[in-house]
């Protein structure tokens, strides 16, 4: 997920978003501790897309909605 689609989500929408990328993630990670996980690179951009997601989260916070 790019960044400028990040910015574009509602507040709402972001948890949302953040929670169901973490299902996903942790399906992933079964996946691959079963050995059925065709691409493990899907675990590294699943990871950083949260991280995206939060530091959006964190900024709007800080900033107070002044935008």
């Amino acid at each position: 997920m790019d960044i400028k689609e990040i910015r574009k989500l509602s507040d709402a929408e972001l948890v949302a978003k953040i929670k169901e990328t973490k299902e996903e993630l942790f399906t992933k990670r079964m996946q691959q501790a079963n050995g059925t996980l065709e691409k493990p690179v899907e675990l590294r951009t699943l990871r950083r897309n949260v991280a995206k997601m939060k530091t959006v989260l964190t900024e709007r916070k800080l900033d107070g909605g002044n935008k």
